[in-house]
Order: structure tokens, then C-alpha cells, then sequence
């Protein structure tokens, strides 16, 4: 088995990718860090191209030829940094997995400190980019985005989102990402009993290029976010969730239709005229229809999740049945 997989998504990096695999290389043949990664052997760095237009999937191919441990895998167009980490996962083979983005911002020089912080007992250690070279309209964003995953998901974590991390084999097998999910790995393993950590890591300035990520990001992040939270805390019980809303829904109205009822019959006041009786109306259809939700919920949890596929145009140095498992 090998020792280590390298996962590096790529999008228009095409500029990168030469400095990126020398260093790449230097720092995986470091002595300390093979005697961290225990009895594997040998390492494998797989380039997902997440639909690039600049000819990186060529480039890549092109160093395949003089470095034989390197990995292709090429989408027909672009599904985004979920995807483009959910299929080195499949295609992954090494004891320890580590991820990094292809833009020269994170350094390789760090994996030694993180398979070491590995080999203390944890099953992930992602980086924390204390001193972040970044704009402003990046770094205060994601500030608060870092605060409020913080805050909701109680996992004292300073970065969520930095790409350069590492794995065990056993958790990154067990993920099922999508959507934007990325970012909330460390939620999705922890919640799963997988023991989390993280260490500082050395960020640096953007060599070429710019950054691919816009302010619709923030939006497709909030709305993973309330997934994950849903997802880690009631994916198994969905009734918990939809039952309770649907019960003091129901509840509130059917107290109100019987407020309105009793001081009908008292004190003879009219009834069709009252606001009041449709909110009551309303609160009990609505509990009905959570009620009923959460039945479905139930009953769809009990089904076997199907995993998606993505469009691959190519791929280079796997082996057949990894292709299968990345196009399943």
C-alpha cells in the first residue's frame, strides 16, 4: 500500500504547476517524513483538473512522462473544489492522505509537521494560516466565516477552510461530499468520531494569477452550512427535527382556535372577521405538513444513499477500477 497520497485540485493553474511539482517533490523526499509515515512505502500525487481552459491537463500529462508517481484525473468542465477533493479521495490509495491547492500559497514544507501531529494519535490536523497573505475582501470573510462554524458546530478550530490538510486513510473513505461541502470536512469527521486538531502553517502570497472564488462562494457557504449542521445532527432522525417545529406549530394553533372558540361561546363574539382564527388555521396545517416531513425523512433515511459520478474526459497513470470508483 502506499504511503502517501498527495491531492492537489486544480483550476486554470497552468503557471503554478512547474514550481508547484519541484517543490512538491523536494519536500516529499524528505527523510523525516518518511520515517513519520510508518511502514507504507512510496508516494503518489494526484492532479485533479477541475475543467481547466489553459491547458494544465496537458502540462500535467507532459510531467507524467519524467514523474511516474504522478496521478491525472480531468473533468469535462468544472464541478467545483467538492468534486475535485470527493475524486482524489476515490482514487487516494495511500495510508495518509494530504490536500493542498495548486496556487502556491500553501507550502509542501509543512506535510512533515503534519503527518508527525497525525502519528500523535489524531485522524485529520488541518492547517491554520495565522499569518494569511491575503486581500481584505478575502480574509474578513472568511473570519466570519471561521467564527460562526466555530460557534455552531463547537469544534474549536481557528481556519476550516485551508486547504492544506491531512488524513487517515479511514476517514477520508468514509466522507460523502457535495454542494460546496469542502469547507466543513472537519465538522462532517468530527461528528462522525474521527478526533480532529490543527496546527499553524506558513501561508504565502499568490505567485500567478488570481483568485477563482467570487461572492456568490458566501452564499453556496451558508447554505452547506445549514446542510451540514442538519446533516450531522439530525440525518439520522429527521423526526426530532421536522416532529418538534411541526408539534408547536400545531400547538400554537390549535390554542388559538380554541381561545377564539371558548370566547366565542362566552362572550358571543363574532368569529369569521378574527385574523386571529386564520393564523390558528394556519399554524395547524403547517404542523401537519412538518409532522409529515419528518414521517418521509424517516422513512428516506432508511434508504442507501447513491453516490455520484462525476464527467471525466481523461485520466493518466490510474489503475481501472480507481477510474471506476472516481466515475461511479
Amino acid at each position: 500500500m502506499t504511503a502517501l497520497s498527495v491531492i492537489v485540485p486544480i483550476f486554470n493553474e497552468r503557471e503554478s504547476l512547474p514550481e508547484l511539482v519541484r517543490r512538491l517533490f523536494e519536500s516529499l523526499d524528505d527523510r523525516e517524513l518518511q520515517k513519520g509515515l510508518g511502514s507504507g512505502s512510496g508516494f503518489e500525487i494526484i492532479m485533479v483538473d477541475d475543467g481547466s481552459t489553459d491547458g494544465s491537463s496537458a502540462l500535467v500529462r507532459e510531467m507524467i512522462e519524467v514523474r511516474p508517481e504522478i496521478r491525472l484525473i480531468s473533468f469535462r468542465r468544472n464541478y467545483g473544489k467538492t468534486a475535485a477533493l470527493s475524486a482524489g479521495f476515490r482514487a487516494a490509495s495511500g495510508e495518509v492522505v494530504i490536500t493542498m491547492d495548486a496556487d502556491l500559497q500553501d507550502d509542501p514544507e509543512e506535510f512533515r509537521a503534519l503527518v508527525m501531529k497525525l502519528r500523535e494519535g489524531f485522524d485529520m490536523v488541518s492547517g491554520w494560516k495565522q499569518e494569511r497573505h491575503d486581500p481584505l475582501s478575502k480574509t474578513l470573510p472568511s473570519k466570519l466565516f471561521n467564527w460562526s462554524t466555530r460557534l455552531f458546530s463547537g469544534i474549536p478550530l481557528h481556519d476550516f477552510n485551508c486547504g492544506l490538510k491531512a488524513y487517515r486513510k479511514e476517514l477520508v473513505d468514509s466522507l460523502d461530499l457535495h454542494g460546496e461541502m469542502h469547507r466543513y470536512i472537519p465538522v462532517l469527521a468530527q461528528w462522525n468520531g474521527y478526533r480532529v486538531t490543527e496546527i499553524p502553517v506558513r501561508h504565502h502570497p499568490r505567485k500567478f494569477g488570481k483568485s477563482k472564488f467570487g461572492v456568490a462562494r458566501f452564499f453556496a457557504g451558508l447554505f452547506d452550512f445549514l446542510s451540514v449542521m442538519f446533516i450531522t445532527r439530525y440525518l439520522r432522525r429527521p423526526m426530532h427535527f421536522f416532529g418538534m417545529m411541526g408539534l408547536g406549530s400545531f400547538m400554537t394553533g390549535l390554542c388559538i382556535s380554541l381561545y377564539v372558540t371558548i370566547d366565542k361561546l362566552m362572550n358571543h363574539r363574532p368569529v369569521s372577521n378574527r385574523p386571529i382564527l386564520f393564523l390558528g388555521i394556519l399554524l395547524i396545517i403547517l404542523g401537519v405538513q412538518l409532522f409529515s416531513t419528518g414521517l418521509l425523512g424517516e422513512m428516506l433515511s432508511t434508504r442507501p444513499s447513491r453516490s455520484v459520478g462525476y464527467a471525466v474526459r481523461e485520466t493518466a497513470n490510474l489503475d481501472d477500477d480507481i477510474v471506476q470508483r472516481i466515475k461511479a
